[in-house]
């Protein structure tokens, strides 16, 4: 009888860095090849998925409930847990319902009040993430980067400093250098666990100075995946945003995280080889976006492995296709 690839396929432990849309397309991906927490067996690639999610988000919702509230912002960890929940039918439908109307109310997902109010009973955000991950039956752990309250600040290449993610996110000069406020923030004790026993490290995809970096600026993070022994890869975004990284290429993406961590913490490089439709391209091209442009030789000069695939999904938006890019990340850096 043949046996198929999976079964020969020793579990592997994997970190998933990020934020935004980026990392919950990334989480859903890979879901199917979490083992259920029953224990392991050689059907499933992934023995742990862990997820790191930035905690800097001061827009919408999010940004609401954590002035209002003094809690960590929720979108994006309520993202990611409905990602890789069992059943996204009805209980991820509900963590993703947000009201059109009220005083108070609108603008909000039931997922972001059920987080504030659980950090409350229970009196750690982090434990209800924990108990929110349970009510969806999730595969795989979600942490939060940091359990503090931080900020980002960005110094512009014109010589102007500026506050706050969502201000970053929609600035049209380039970006110099990001920061947290405050500059020294503690990690959670179960990120470092978790990259640590790590066998891969995935980065991205996502936005480079709002969603990738500000995980890596958290004390002690960027240390541990340069001290792990896992394989280290970098899923390279397909667009460029407006303003954040207008005209960066792949190799401007993979220096900025190198230089803001003064750290060498990416040995591969995962990127689409699918080409954008002209009437595509042309409306991004509006909106101030192009495809990240990719130098190979530069790339593999720089020491890198570099992946190709078509990982092209347009659905109205350009994304990456969830199945494939966790179809290539198993077949490329876990079967043996």
């Amino acid at each position: 009888m043949n046996r198929s690839p999976l079964q020969r396929v020793r579990p592997v432990r994997i970190v998933a860095i990020g934020g935004g849309t980026g990392l919950s397309t990334l989480l859903r991906g890979l879901k199917s090849q979490v083992a259920p927490r029953q224990g392991h067996n050689y059907h499933h690639a992934i023995a742990d998925l862990a997820a790191v999610v930035t905690v800097t988000d001061d827009g919408g919702s999010s940004g609401r409930l954590r002035r209002e509230y003094s809690v960590l912002p929720p979108g994006d960890l309520r993202n990611c847990m409905v990602a890789l929940s069992e059943d996204e039918a009805l209980l991820g439908r509900l963590f993703q319902y947000r009201f059109q109307s009220g005083v108070g109310l609108r603008g909000h997902s039931f997922g972001n009040l059920f987080l504030t109010a659980l950090s409350h009973v229970t009196g750690d955000f982090t434990r209800a993430v924990r108990v929110s991950s349970e009510v969806l039956a999730i595969r795989g752990r979600i942490f939060p980067s940091t359990n503090q309250l931080v900020s980002l600040e960005a110094a512009l290449e014109n010589g102007k400093v500026i506050a706050g993610e969502t201000r970053i996110g929609a600035t049209r000069e380039r970006i110099r250098r990001v920061h947290l406020v405050p500059r020294k923030v503690k990690p959670l004790p179960e990120v470092l666990k978790a990259i640590a026993a790590a066998d891969l490290i995935l980065l991205g995809p996502g936005s480079l100075f709002t969603s990738i970096i500000p995980n890596l600026l958290v004390s002690g993070v960027a240390e541990a995946i340069e001290k792990s022994r896992a394989k280290r890869v970098y899923i390279a975004n397909l667009m460029t945003q407006p303003g954040e990284t207008l005209g960066y290429t792949l190799v401007d993406h993979v220096r900025a995280i190198h230089q803001h961590t003064g750290r060498k913490i990416i040995d591969s490089v995962v990127i689409n080889d699918r080409p954008l439709a002209p009437e595509v391209r042309r409306r991004y091209k509006h909106q101030g976006a192009e495809p990240v442009s990719i130098d190979r030789a530069e790339l593999q000069r720089m020491g890198l492995q570099c992946v190709f695939a078509n990982l092209l999904e347009v659905h109205g938006v350009v994304r990456h296709n969830p199945t494939r890019l966790a179809s290539l990340l198993i077949e490329k850096f876990v079967k043996k």
